[in-house]
Order: C-alpha cells, then sequence, then structure tokens
C-alpha cells in the first residue's frame, strides 16, 4: 500500500478511493484486513482455485508496496520484501506471486533462508511448490562453520537438494582491502550438489586452489555439511615415510552405523612391514558407553595387533559398573604403527581391569579386578606383573557424634598373584576418629585416635618384591595410635607492610614400637614409593600404604608463616620429627631413619599474577646437607609463559624393592637423581607455539625434547610437532617424530609424519 500525491484536495481522495479499493480486494482475496498502520501490507492465505499453493501452507509476506492485477491475478510486493512459508523466508526487492500457477519470482537482493539454516543469496530466483522447488541465478549460499559457496546458477529441488554449477566452496574470509584476491584455500568445481536431507555436499571436476594455485584435482568429491557432527564417507589419508615400516598410507573410512554408534575403520599399507588394519567401534548407550578399538598387522614377519575396550554403564542411582582393556603385542608395534600419537611417547605399561563402584551419602564402595603387561622386555619382567583378583575397597566418613567427633572407617580386601614372585592376600580396617577443640586464646585442638588392623596370607614370600626368610606367611597385626594436635595461629595487620602470620604447630603421637620386624614378617604391596616432606610431616603414617606402619612415639614440629601485601603472597612452612627410638622400617637416606629426622621446608613466592615460584626441600639433620630438591617456577601470562622443574635426591626409591636386603654398595638405588625440565607457551593472535627440554643432570645427557607450532584462522589450521626421545624403548635407541597437518575446516586435514 502507498499513500497517494496529489496536486490538490481532489487527487488526494482519487488517491485515497484507490488504496480502499485495494484494500478491499486483498482483504477479500487474503482473508485479512489490511495493516493499519498504512505502510505495510501483509499476506495471509493464497488458495487460488487451481490448488497452486495449500490451505495447510500459507504464504505470509510484508511489503512496502503491494499491487494486484486482476486479470493476470497476480500480486507484486515490493520494497523490503519478505515473505514466509513452510519454514522458509524469501527477502527481495520485488517479489510476484502467480496465485494461479503458485509460483513466486524474487528479484533484486534476494535471500532465502532455509529451515536447515542455510542462507542462500542470489540476484534472481523462481520459486514454486511452497518454496521447495526454484531456480537462482548468481547466487552465494552461508553454512554452518563461517562456509560459504558462490555458484553462476542453482537448481532447488523438494526442498533438499541444491545443484549448483561453477561453484567455488570456501570457509576462508576474503581480504578486506581487496576483495578480489584469492582466499587462502578455495575449492572450484564443475558442479555441486548440496543435499540437505542427508546433510552432505558432493563435488564434481574439483580443483583445490592455495592463493589461487591448483594443487590438487578430484573428478569426484564430496563433504559432510558444516552443520553436520557425523557423517558417513572417506575422511582425509594420511601419508608419508617411517625410517621402521618404511611409505605408508593410511586411507580413514567414518561409518554412521545409527543414532547411538559409528566406527572408523583404517587400513594402511607399507612398503616395509605390509599391511595394517585399524577399526575403532563407538556406541552410547541410555546408561553408558561403550569403545572398542583394535589392529592388526605385521611387523618383523611376525602378527602383531592391539586392542583397546573401555565402557561404563550405570546401574541404578547408586551403582554402575565399566572396564578397561588395553592389551599389545610389542612396544615396537604401537611406536611404528600408532603413528596418531605425536607426542611420541609410548607407555611401557599397560593395565586392565573390571570394576563396580557405589556412592552413598559419605560412602563409597568399589570391586574390581587388574591385570598388567609391560611392553619393555629391558626393564619390565611379565611374570613378576600381579594380577589383582579382586579388589574391594569401602570408606565412610560420618556425621558429627553426640561427643562432637567424626568416625570414619576405611575397609579392604585383595588377593595378589604372580607367576614369578610373591602371592598375596590381605584383609584391612582402619578407623579413624577426631574431636576438634577451640582454646579461649584462639589455640586450635584436635584429640585423634587410630588404628589399623590387618591380616596377611602370603606365599613365595622369599620371592620378589619382598624377599622374606621364610616362604609363607600367616600373620595378624593391629596397632592403635592416638595424637594430640594443636595450632595457634597469631596474625598481624601492618597497614602498608600487609597482613602477617605465624603458626607454630605440634603433634604428639602416641603408639607401640613397630620396627624393622614388619620387613621380615608381613608382606608389602603398597608402601614401595616413598618420600618425607612437609606434605606428610604431620599424620599418623609417612609410608602412602598400610603394609608398613609408621610406630612408636614421636613428636611432630612446625612452623608455618605467610605474609600478604596485596596482590603478592609469601607463604612457607618448616618441620622436623622427632622419635624416642631409631626406626630402621624406614630406608637409608629416607630421612626418617634415626630419631631426628632431616628438615623438611616449603616456600611459594607469588609477587605478582606471571609469576609463581615453589621450592620444597629436605635437609640433612647433621650437616644441613640438601637430600631432596623440588622446584617449580612459572613466569608470564597467556600470551607468552616459561616454566621450569627441577628434582634432586641422593638416592632412587625404585630400585630399593628390587633386589634382597641390605642392599649392595653399588645399587642403583644409592645414585642420586638430578633431572631439569624447562618449557615454554605462547598464544599471540593466530598463533600458538609451546616445547620443552627435559635433562638428566645426573647423568649428563638428554631425555627428550618437543616443540610445537601452531597458526590458524578462520578456515584452516597449520600444525608443525616435533619430539625427541633419547630414551630407549625396547631397545630401540630412543625416536624422533615430526608431524605436520594441514587442515582445511569442513573439509578435512592433510598430513606428513617422519621418524
Amino acid at each position: 500500500m502507498t499513500q497517494g500525491h496529489g496536486g490538490g484536495h481532489g487527487g488526494g481522495k482519487r488517491a485515497a478511493w484507490v488504496v480502499l479499493r485495494v484494500a478491499a480486494l486483498l482483504a477479500a482475496l487474503l482473508g485479512i484486513l489490511a495493516p493499519g498502520d498504512g505502510a505495510r501490507a501483509q499476506m495471509g492465505s493464497l488458495v487460488p482455485g487451481g490448488g497452486g499453493i495449500s490451505r495447510t501452507a500459507p504464504i505470509g509476506f510484508t511489503a512496502d508496496r503491494v499491487r494486484y492485477e486482476r486479470n493476470r491475478t497476480l500480486v507484486i510486493a515490493t520494497g523490503h520484501v519478505e515473505a514466509w512459508q513452510n519454514n522458509n523466508v524469501l527477502r527481495a526487492d520485488r517479489i510476484t506471486f502467480d496465485r494461479t500457477t503458485g509460483v513466486a519470482t524474487a528479484v533484486g537482493h534476494v535471500v532465502l533462508i532455509q529451515p536447515s539454516g542455510t542462507v542462500l543469496y542470489a540476484r534472481s530466483a523462481v520459486l514454486s511448490h511452497q518454496m521447495r522447488d526454484g531456480v537462482l541465478h548468481i547466487l552465494e549460499a552461508r553454512l554452518a562453520q563461517n562456509a560459504r559457496m558462490a555458484a553462476n546458477g542453482g537448481k532447488r529441488t523438494d526442498g533438499v537438494l541444491e545443484q549448483l554449477s561453477k561453484v567455488v566452496y570456501s570457509t576462508c574470509n576474503l581480504c578486506k582491502k581487496n576483495p578480489y584476491l584469492a582466499p587462502l584455500w578455495q575449492l572450484h568445481a564443475a558442479t555441486a550438489t548440496e543435499d540437505s536431507q542427508h546433510k552432505r555436499i558432493e563435488f564434481t571436476d574439483a580443483e583445490m586452489q592455495i592463493f589461487g594455485v591448483p594443487v590438487a584435482w578430484f573428478p569426484y568429491f564430496w563433504t559432510a555439511d558444516p552443520s553436520v557432527k557425523r557423517a558417513s564417507g572417506l575422511l582425509i589419508p594420511s601419508f608419508g615415510v617411517n625410517s621402521h615400516i618404511g611409505a605408508f598410507f593410511a586411507q580413514p573410512y567414518y561409518w554412521v552405523i545409527d543414532g547411538q554408534s559409528d566406527a572408523t575403520i583404517t587400513p594402511m599399507m607399507t612398503s616395509r612391514a605390509g599391511p595394517d588394519l585399524d577399526v575403532d567401534y563407538r556406541r552410547r548407550f541410555n546408561n553408558g558407553y561403550l569403545d572398542l578399538n583394535g589392529s592388526m598387522g605385521y611387523l618383523n614377519q611376525s602378527p602383531q595387533g592391539t586392542i583397546y575396550a573401555n565402557g561404563q554403564f550405570s546401574l541404578n542411582d547408586t551403582w554402575r559398573w565399566g572396564f578397561n582393556v588395553d592389551r599389545a603385542t610389542s612396544a615396537n608395534y604401537l611406536d611404528y604403527f600408532h603413528l596418531g600419537n605425536t607426542t611420541g611417547i609410548n607407555s611401557t605399561l599397560l593395565s586392565s581391569q573390571i570394576y563396580a563402584e557405589g556412592f552413598g551419602e559419605g560412602a563409597y564402595a568399589r570391586i574390581d579386578a587388574q591385570s598388567f603387561q609391560g611392553l619393555d622386555p629391558t626393564t619390565i619382567v611379565n611374570s613378576q606383573l600381579p594380577v589383582v583378583l579382586p579388589h574391594a575397597r569401602y570408606r565412610y566418613f560420618g556425621a558429627p557424634d553426640a561427643l562432637g567427633g567424626r568416625l570414619s572407617v576405611a575397609a579392604g580386601f585383595f588377593n595378589v598373584l604372580r607367576t614369578d614372585g610373591t602371592n598375596t592376600r590381605r584383609g584391612r580396617l582402619t578407623l579413624d576418629w577426631d574431636r576438634p577443640f577451640t582454646g579461649r586464646l584462639g589455640d586450635l585442638w584436635t584429640l585423634k585416635l587410630h588404628m589399623d588392623a590387618l591380616a596377611y596370607d602370603a606365599s613365595h614370600f622369599n620371592e620378589q618384591p619382598n624377599f622374606g626368610p621364610t616362604d609363607t606367611v600367616e600373620a595378624t597385626r593391629a596397632l592403635p595410635q592416638m595424637a594430640l594436635d594443636v595450632r595457634w595461629p597469631f596474625m598481624r595487620d601492618a597497614g602498608a607492610w600487609g597482613t602477617q602470620m605465624i603458626e607454630p604447630m605440634a603433634e604428639v603421637v602416641v603408639a607401640p614400637a613397630v620396627g624393622a620386624s614388619q620387613n621380615v614378617r608381613y608382606p608389602n604391596e603398597d608402601s614401595f614409593d616413598f618420600a618425607f616432606t612437609d606434605a606428610n610431616l604431620f599424620g599418623f603414617n609417612r609410608f602412602p600404604g598400610v603394609d608398613r606402619l609408621d610406630g612408636g612415639p614421636r613428636l611432630n614440629l612446625g612452623l608455618k608463616g605467610a605474609w600478604y601485601v596485596g596482590g603478592t603472597v609469601l607463604d612457607g612452612m618448616v618441620g622436623q620429627s622427632y622419635r624416642t627410638a631409631p626406626d630402621p622400617v624406614f630406608p637409608e637416606n629416607s630421612g626418617l631413619h634415626d630419631t631426628v629426622s632431616d628438615i623438611v621446608g616449603r616456600l611459594s613466592f607469588t609477587p605478582t599474577p606471571w609469576l609463581d615460584l615453589t621450592y620444597r626441600t629436605r635437609l640433612d639433620h647433621r650437616d644441613l646437607a640438601t637430600k631432596y630438591a623440588d622446584a617449580t617456577a612459572a613466569v608470564g601470562n597467556q600470551t607468552f609463559q616459561v616454566t621450569g622443574g627441577y628434582l634432586y635426591t641422593t638416592f632412587d626409591p625404585y630400585y630399593f624393592y628390587d633386589q634382597a636386603r641390605p642392599l649392595p654398595t653399588g645399587s642403583p638405588y644409592y645414585f642420586p637423581r638430578n633431572e631439569a625440565i624447562v618449557g615454554f607457551q605462547s598464544n599471540w593472535g593466530q598463533y600458538h607455539l609451546d616445547g620443552f627440554v627435559q635433562r638428566d643432570l645426573a647423568r649428563n645427557q638428554m631425555v627428550a625434547a618437543g616443540a610445537d607450532v601452531v597458526w590458524q584462522n578462520e578456515c584452516t589450521i597449520l600444525d608443525l610437532r616435533f619430539y625427541r626421545r633419547y630414551t630407549e624403548l625396547a631397545g630401540d635407541g630412543g625416536s624422533t617424530t615430526v608431524l605436520f597437518q594441514i587442515t582445511f575446516k569442513t573439509i578435512g586435514q592433510f598430513g606428513f609424519n617422519a621418524l
């Protein structure tokens, strides 16, 4: 509708009469009233006698002006026209509706928004059959993930098929200064078919261009619609050269089995080692998930393979069960064929388990069975690895009782089997009761009661890892302990100098002496790895498990301090432990062997958000020589950050249980550990860089080094990774991995590996 502009009063009446006549005709034909504002016209349901457009799918539109031609049954809308039907939205400068044929012709700045979210731009369009069919001229399509297609023309069929000619496809933005320059990459094709029903785009006679330069040609190529997360089809292949298997080519195929499951099938051909096949199957259930991965191939003229499987399923609101199975024929097969491991790190120990666990109010229960497989025969003997069948655990933490204390319970049972070594069956019950008090001067007191009770039945006790004096052991033990812990924090507000806090700490533990007889009377399955630091200065047991217990009367003292000035934090602690008699159950150089322990301490310094320093140490109580040092540092922010770590110990605890005691003088246990690692990472604009270097200072040799350089924009990712392992794995003398990947977003990846 328009407003008349006459030269006088009569012209105004004539224009008003025309407006009322057009409005009446539209109201009669379209079944609606004209808009009240007089500036927009709105169309309701078009129901022509010939049945061009159904009553169930009416066309609605708004426009600046509307004209009706009675003889030709045309409705012509112009000026910011927007029409909608069947969840399709059509916008244009001018739209002509033929009520007899049901054809809509749009001209000028045509925009068609489809129910899938795809947006089509064209100079002109002719649409029919409720906008489900049509022909578009000089069009551009905007898809998900910034994907766009431009074509000379296109044909729309049944609302699900777009057939385009002379097509250009890319996810790259054009240069703002010169939009006529070729984008970073684009795909030129003679034809393209976008099937919105099956969510895929098919190209014929396709040419990949980088900055306008052709680099690859495909007679036929298809990719999933960018809005689709899962679609069956060939994935981008990987190819390259490996020093162990020679030249290789791998072509993965992704198969969407149904809405809950899919599989990736990857055959690989190699020039030296023969073919390889990898299959990964995944399925989601209402109550859990399942993931099965397996591979098979040849290496050194023998069949090789791997299997990785894991799943987890809920039984009800309290219980669930799950499993994982990790097995491989050799470490070398994993290293050479599983090229997706871009870090170059290969596990030398695989574990498998099946479990069930339950969660209650303050309670947790779990039962599982575990087995292990060593992949490096030079360092791990599989016959000495345990099979745990079963391992049951229960924990409970109670609410405060009538006395104000809390009771906690830990119980468990396990059965450890070895082909070569000790077989152990153990039952365990641990009880704790804590009662806190607050003194009148702000002093904090806690009364603690603790008891460990254990029962053992072991065979081959005289073999590794125990090397006991007898073949069998049947024994029970119980160790009750009581402790009184006091902490007295003092806080001082120093104004401009910030806030200072100092907190003396003391703990008196009363318990029967246990001594070194533990080593010859009871098996040890959970207390191998031991380190005395500030983290375990206080407590009933400095061992990580309960097969070795820390007994006898003792006094633990500590002093904690902190200084807060604005955003600067200085926090530290120092402490020492005293006992009435030496405890030879602790290894030499452990820091707890004598009546007076070594001194342990920690210092953390954070002066600004971009600097964080932490240092832990253990000093000999006789001459203050450093026996343990652990330092970490982080300098920088998200744009650029450097991290570092340093570790030093005068002994290597991992070798303590490898041979019978007492250890010989030349045992690796007495060889110091002295390692350092330095790394960095940077995120600057479109770039990401990170790297690290790790070195064994005691042996004066490198351990590992790596770097990763990534550049990405809206359409492309370039990733260059390097990793060098200097240590041996199954006698291979180390390895080097270089991986280069190019990702064209919405299309796939191209990569090259070299080892």
